[in-house]
């Protein structure tokens, strides 16, 4: 059984195949990973007890996302893979999600007024995403990777870094409360059920993407300085 005294940070870097629960009941392991497993389902009104044993079960029944452990990599390499990884995914998917989310509004928006909320939430994200990717790509990451980089404006830069996320973080938590955990009525066409999969895909991206950059790659730094 899981330490429920465990940050859920720490539990997501041990045991990968629990992120999805916990995207799924709402607990943040990235913005708020430092948390406890205990407080944060305290705080997010959920049964310690119930969230361990689903948690244990992933564990014990599911197998992890194969490849290397991340706190093992290199800072170049963790860069690297963030890059590849997750900068190149929203890069993809926020152009193609943005305008979707606003046909979806127009064609059901009478039906579902929640649609607008979620369709502004996009353009949103949008715009608060890609500038925060040119700024690490062009800004942040040459500056971790420097030999010597300058201590104060790399506890600076890890800060904005910081800050950003949990604005995008509010936003996550925004659209899931507005699409009602992803939720798609019966009526829904196929338009309106792409939006619903892929923005829950979305979510999941950046929950790990973020989780990797939060509590991988700054706390490197932070013990540095």
């Amino acid at each position: 059984m899981l330490n429920p005294n465990q940050s859920v940070a720490s539990i997501v870097l041990e045991h990968s195949q629990t992120a999805p629960i916990l995207q799924r009941l709402r607990i943040d392991f990235c913005c708020r990973g430092s948390m406890s497993l205990a407080a944060a389902c305290e705080a997010a009104g959920i049964s310690t007890e119930v969230v361990v044993s689903e948690l244990t079960r992933a564990i014990e029944t599911v197998p992890g996302v194969d490849g290397v452990d991340p706190r093992t990599e290199s800072t170049p390499a963790l860069i690297a893979r963030i890059i590849a990884t997750h900068h190149a995914y929203l890069r993809g998917a926020l152009p193609f999600l943005r305008p979707l989310a606003a046909k979806v509004a127009r064609t059901h928006g009478e039906h579902n007024p929640r649609l607008e909320e979620v369709s502004a939430l996009v353009a949103q994200l949008t715009q608060e995403l890609v500038p925060h990717l040119d700024f690490e790509e062009e800004s942040l990451f040459p500056l971790l990777m420097a030999r010597s980089a300058d201590a104060p404006r790399v506890a600076r830069e890890l800060a904005s870094m910081t800050q950003e996320h949990h604005a995008v973080g509010d936003l996550l938590q925004r659209m899931r409360a507005a699409t009602e955990d992803f939720r798609v009525p019966e009526w829904a066409c196929t338009s309106y059920r792409t939006l619903f999969t892929e923005l829950e895909r979305l979510e999941g991206d950046i929950l790990r993407h973020v989780h990797l950059e939060n509590h991988v790659l700054a706390p490197r730094f932070a013990l540095a300085n």
